[in-house]
This record gives C-alpha cells, sequence and structure tokens, in this order.
C-alpha cells in the first residue's frame, strides 16, 4: 500500500512540474505577441475577428488571426488559411496553447483570436490564462447560449464580459446594455470604447463583396485607430481580407419547373435577432425580394432555439414556412395561430431528402426568394446540398423597381438597388472550403508590403516568410513528416514546431 501512495505521490509532483512549465512557456510565447485581441460576443465573432485582421495588415502590421466559427481557421501573415486540426473532431479551448505558439514563431505585431468558450468559467480562464489579451472586443449581447450564460440577456452580458482584460481596453457596439458593460469594465479598470455603427458610411459598406454589418465595420475601424492605422488603410485591408465560409450570401437558381428563386442561407445568424437584422438587410438592399419564404430547419438539441425561430414569422411574414428536421412540432407550435395555417410540415428527418425537395419546390411561386434559418446540421445541410444540384440562374436581373412585389415600407432603412452588382455569385459557397478559396483567391494571393518596398525588401526577414506568395494557396510552409499520410494535418497546433 505504502508503494502505492509512493507512486501516486510521485505521479502528482510530475504532473504539477509539468504543468508549471508548460504555464511557463505558454507566458513566453504571449510576451512575444505585443498586442492580443481577443474578440468575443453572441453573434459576428469570426467576421469580425477577420476583418480585424485584414485592418491591421493594410497598415503593415504583421498579423496572425484565428477564428472558431462555421470552420476554425489559422489564418497566416500573409491572409492564406489552413483548417485548424482536432482529434476526433472535438473544439476544445486548450488548442488555443498551441494556436498561441504558433503564432509567437512569426513573432507578430499582434494576434487576433476569437473566444471559442461558451461557460462563463471557460471564458475566464481563456482570457486570464491562455490569452490575456490586450484588446477585447465584446460585439453584442444577443439571445442564444441562455443554458449556459443566462436566463436573461443581462446575465448574458455580464458573462461575456468575463473576456474583458483587467487593466486593458475593450471595444463594442452593443448599445442596449453598454452601461453593465460599463460596470464590468470598471470593475476590471478596463476602459470601455463604443464603436458607433452610424460613423460607417453606406459608400464605405458598399466596398465589399459580400455582406457585412456596420457594427463589424465600426469595431474593426475602432481596433485599428487603437493600434495606429488610419481608416483608410484598413478600410482597404478589410476589402481585401477573405470572408469567413459562413458569411451570409444569397443565390440565385431555375428550378426543374422553370421557376425563378433567390436563396439565402441565413442558417449562421441562429438567434431570433440576428436572423432577422439579416433578412431585413437582404431585403433592403434588393438580394432577395417578395414573395418571401421561410425554411426552418430543426434540431432535437435545439428544441429552445427551434421555437424562437418560429415566433419571429410575424416580422418576416412570409408566404410559407417550410419546417424540416425533427422536432417539427417544437417551431410550428411556436408560431402564432394567425400565421400557422402557412406552415408546411415537411416530415421530419426521417423523409426521404428527394421527396421533401420536390414537395417544397412546388409550393413556390414563379419567382420568389427563400431563406433558410434555424441550425444547419441535418436536414438543414441535405437542403443545401440539393440546391447546389439546381441550375444557375444566370439571366440578367430586374430592377428592384420591376421587382414582382416589395417588402414593407421601412423608411429607417433605406433601399440602395445600386448596390445589387455586388452580390452577383463569384463561387459556390457549398463546395468544399478549400477549393472556393482557391477559386476566389488563388490567382492573386494577399501579400502586406511596406509603402513603397517590395515584399523581399521588408526590414523583417526573420519574422515574415517573404516567399509565401509563391507557395500554392493551401501549401505548408513546413512539408509533412510523412509525405505518405494524407488522412491527417501536416501540424497539430499543440505540438511543438
Amino acid at each position: 500500500m505504502l508503494f502505492l501512495y509512493t507512486v501516486l505521490l510521485v505521479c502528482c509532483a510530475i504532473l504539477l512540474v509539468a504543468g508549471i512549465v508548460e504555464q511557463r512557456r505558454h507566458q513566453a510565447s504571449l510576451d512575444r505577441i505585443p498586442t492580443r485581441v481577443l474578440v468575443n460576443g453572441i453573434r459576428g465573432k469570426s467576421s469580425i475577428t477577420r476583418l480585424c485582421a485584414g485592418a491591421l495588415r493594410g497598415g503593415d502590421l504583421i498579423t496572425v488571426a484565428k477564428t472558431t466559427g462555421t470552420a476554425a481557421r489559422f489564418i497566416h501573415p500573409d491572409a492564406t488559411e489552413e483548417p485548424v486540426y482536432r482529434k476526433f473532431g472535438i473544439a476544445n479551448v486548450v488548442e488555443q496553447i498551441g494556436i498561441v505558439r504558433r503564432a509567437a514563431a512569426y513573432r507578430p505585431d499582434a494576434l487576433v483570436i476569437e473566444c471559442m468558450a461558451v461557460m462563463p468559467a471557460l471564458q475566464e480562464i481563456n482570457q486570464s490564462k491562455l490569452i490575456r489579451s490586450t484588446i477585447g472586443v465584446l460585439c453584442n449581447v444577443r439571445e442564444d447560449h441562455l443554458a449556459e450564460m443566462g436566463p436573461t440577456l443581462d446575465d448574458v452580458a455580464r458573462s461575456l464580459s468575463r473576456s474583458m482584460p483587467e487593466d486593458g481596453i475593450c471595444v463594442t457596439a452593443e448599445k442596449e446594455r453598454f452601461d453593465i458593460l460599463q460596470e464590468e469594465a470598471d470593475a476590471r479598470n478596463c476602459r470601455l470604447v463604443y464603436a458607433d455603427p452610424e460613423t460607417v458610411s453606406d459608400e464605405e459598406l458598399r466596398g465589399f463583396s459580400w455582406f457585412t454589418f456596420k457594427e463589424n465595420v465600426a469595431i474593426a475601424l475602432t481596433v485599428a485607430e487603437l493600434l495606429g492605422v488610419d481608416r483608410a488603410t484598413a478600410l482597404r485591408g478589410m476589402y481585401e481580407a477573405p470572408p469567413d465560409p459562413g458569411v451570409l450570401s444569397v443565390e440565385r437558381y431555375l428550378t426543374p419547373q422553370g421557376k425563378r428563386l433567390r436563396f439565402a442561407n441565413v442558417f449562421a445568424a441562429n438567434d431570433p435577432e440576428s436572423t432577422l437584422m439579416n433578412i431585413n438587410q437582404l431585403l433592403d438592399l434588393g438580394a432577395i425580394h417578395r414573395p418571401l419564404n421561410v425554411v426552418i430547419n430543426c434540431r432535437p438539441d435545439r428544441v429552445e432555439r427551434n421555437g424562437q425561430m418560429g415566433e419571429i414569422i410575424p416580422d418576416l411574414d412570409p408566404e410559407h414556412v417550410f419546417v424540416i428536421g425533427h422536432p417539427a412540432k417544437s417551431a410550428i407550435d411556436a408560431i402564432p395561430s394567425a400565421f400557422r395555417p402557412r406552415a408546411v410540415d415537411l416530415g421530419g428527418d426521417k423523409r426521404d431528402p428527394e421527396e421533401f425537395m420536390a414537395s417544397l419546390l412546388e409550393r413556390l411561386g414563379p419567382d420568389s426568394s427563400l431563406v433558410a434559418i434555424g441550425n444547419i446540421h441535418g436536414q438543414g445541410e441535405i437542403l443545401l446540398e440539393h440546391l447546389t444540384e439546381l441550375q444557375a440562374d444566370e439571366s440578367p436581373d430586374e430592377p428592384a423597381d420591376k421587382a414582382p412585389a416589395h417588402p414593407p415600407e421601412r423608411p429607417d432603412h433605406p433601399v440602395h438597388a445600386e448596390t445589387m452588382q455586388l452580390y452577383v455569385p463569384r463561387i459556390d459557397p457549398y463546395q468544399g472550403y478549400p477549393q472556393a478559396y482557391e477559386d476566389r483567391y488563388g490567382q492573386q494571393p494577399y501579400v502586406p508590403h511596406l509603402h513603397g518596398q517590395h515584399p523581399e525588401e521588408r526590414p523583417y526577414p526573420d519574422r515574415y516568410d517573404a516567399s509565401a506568395a509563391e507557395r500554392d494557396l493551401f501549401e505548408p510552409r513546413i512539408p509533412p513528416t510523412n509525405p505518405a499520410d494524407h488522412t491527417r494535418q501536416w501540424h497539430s497546433p499543440g505540438e511543438q514546431r
């Protein structure tokens, strides 16, 4: 028995020493990154991460970024990116240690990283132990993850505030609960900066070839200003930044019956407020029009969210509400009685995809729009897969004043018909992500440079790989140790380089 106790004591001592060594190594990696930006919030974190990184790259700052949303990506200083390797496909906040270590190898000026923690305690650990950000971003407070951070929005605001840096700076575009965030910031001696969306003009927003919100742009511009990057330079960098694969998009199709269909994938905005904001923006820009149809995808582990999607149907006033997935009843019962006759249950998650797609397309009008909301997993992925098999509608677009129907009058949101040209599909967003990015960005990869200097003349030859522009978009800087093994990523973020 004494022997077993001795073995246990020795093992505990070894683990303690290993933990201390790992903590010191991690702190040394953090010390090599002078500016660390941690992006937290409910909706839009991945887009803001990419915008901030683009703005800083535009200002000739060596910037590394990492997103966690629709697809976790490690973004190099030359804007090329690669998937984040995860064992068994399971996300864990511990992966941030490997990300910081890889980022520190570049000796960057800044690291922009998305918060991947949901539980309040993990959010605090992510900030205080793993990232120790110098600038925090808290983009918004919305109705999501209420079971972990709720039950009220005030509770969500206080939970998200755990990622604020002590004695640092926090940037936010949240207006309704700014007073709560200010209290939390004062408790941490943190300077809270409000990024006003009204400072972003419509003309500046039109510079993007993909959908984004003024709140996101305002946050990125504020972060860039704090780091000495002027507005015009930051905007140019953001325009050139590759968008997130989950970015809001609109595609135009022709059904087998010859019907014209505009489809908007709004699955990424899976809380009610963000969903309404996205759809209203698409209507205001003329990217979609009425008659409007909505498809809600339900998941058994997101019953509360299914109901939230049903509750917002009166605000959307669609012609049909198609419900797919399981349990469909959780969404249909939440639809107010006056709109419930418009609901069409397409048979749950056991129905053959060919049947429910045929039934859905049959009920559409000759020229209508369809928006997908709720959760993407399950039949939502099947829906996207079958839509991409439809013929693309390449016919000339009709002016907004000749559309078959108009959205309701909203004087606070003017229609910008001239922005229609920005949203013509350029790639298939549902094909494999790397191939889609190669099609769009592979010909002219973004290579940061100093004013009036070529990349090879940069004054930081030991901090930046100038030969990156000669590599293929997803070719690693260090070749795999075993070229015959193509089943796993070339380098795990948790391993030593």
